[in-house]
């Protein structure tokens, strides 16, 4: 694939099944991308469409020759999209936006505008999103807890959900995508230090085409990501510490439990004692000795299993050359 000669911005879209789109769409992002002053490329990965859709950005190629498009041979999902997209991008600042019109394109001077302040990651905010009641409740109590699990706050990102963003194209490319992690870029890229902002923008109700969400589906597949996100956020270079809490927390409480009955065995011994446990004591109950042995078993699980993580995530590390510290800048004073 032929690639335009150095572009200070990409945009990269993902696509899948948009035919009654891709006109306006293609119109809209070459009428706001010239506004920009820019020069640019735009780079729209068909995602295994099953419609017409792949005809249809090949005759918005030839209309606008700034047009790049990658095809897959199947459907792969949103997040490998992005990621086809953002190997390819050749600018400087690399935009991402839906092809269902509802991120208008003409709100990108909005994001590059925001990212001139300094900021290496700009987030779109639909402020007033023209969804369902249903999709959007769901989608603030999401970002809430988004919020509460990245450390990132509410000055910085209030939508994870937004599809229109801005990223600094040394930034996004030190993230490596797979999964579904694409709803969580703006973390992944604050993980190497990038510094981010949101700016609301506008929103548009669909007028074209059909949605690809289900809510149910994705808010489990979203509760799920979250466990792995907050892994690999803050313990992706030291499982031990994550596994080892809790083994430390199930050895104590059952050294505990043990020290207890322990502790009552020994005082029973003495006869003007005995009466104080009643009838039976603790340790004669099968429950306060086989409960405590079951914690630190497990506790001893959650341990080697911090180990075994640890090892892994060492050999992941020298094997692939996996960088532990990112580097934003660097200075050499003259001699």
């Amino acid at each position: 694939m032929k690639a335009i000669s150095a572009p200070s911005l990409s945009v990269v879209l993902p696509v899948y099944n948009e035919e009654p789109n891709v006109p306006a769409l293609a119109q809209r992002l070459d009428s706001a991308l010239r506004s920009c002053g820019r020069t640019y490329e735009v780079i729209l990965v068909d995602d295994g469409s099953s419609d017409a859709t792949w005809p249809a950005l090949l005759l918005a190629a030839r209309t606008y020759p700034c047009f790049r498009l990658i095809r897959f041979r199947r459907n792969f999902g949103q997040t490998a999209a992005m990621a086809a997209g953002f190997d390819a991008a050749c600018g400087d600042i690399v935009v991402t936006l839906d092809a269902d019109l509802q991120n208008p394109p003409e709100e990108i001077p909005v994001l590059l505008a925001k990212m001139d302040e300094g900021y290496d990651v700009v987030s779109g905010w639909r402020k007033n999103r023209q969804d369902e009641a249903s999709r959007t409740i769901i989608s603030r109590q999401a970002n809430r807890i988004l919020r509460i699990l990245t450390d990132i706050t509410e000055d910085e990102v209030h939508d994870f959900g937004c599809s229109l963003k801005a990223y600094r194209a040394d930034v996004i490319k030190q993230v490596h995508l797979y999964g579904e992690m694409h709803r969580f870029v703006p973390a992944l890229c604050k993980r190497v230090g990038a510094r981010i902002a949101d700016v609301p923008v506008q929103h548009a109700a669909r007028t074209a085409g059909k949605s690809k969400y289900r809510i149910s589906t994705r808010t489990l597949h979203v509760f799920l990501d979250l466990f792995t996100l907050r892994c690999l956020l803050f313990h992706a270079t030291s499982p031990i510490h994550f596994f080892g809490k809790f083994g430390i927390q199930l050895a104590s409480i059952g050294f505990a439990m043990l020290a207890f009955v322990g502790l009552e065995w020994l005082v029973s011994l003495f006869p003007h004692c005995g009466a104080w446990f009643g009838a039976t004591l603790l340790v004669k109950r099968s429950f306060w000795i086989i409960t405590p042995f079951m914690l630190i078993g497990f506790a001893l699980q959650f341990i080697l299993l911090g180990l075994i993580a640890e090892l892994q995530i060492r050999t992941y590390h020298e094997t692939q050359r996996k960088p532990i510290y990112h580097v934003r800048e660097t200075f050499d004073s003259p001699r």
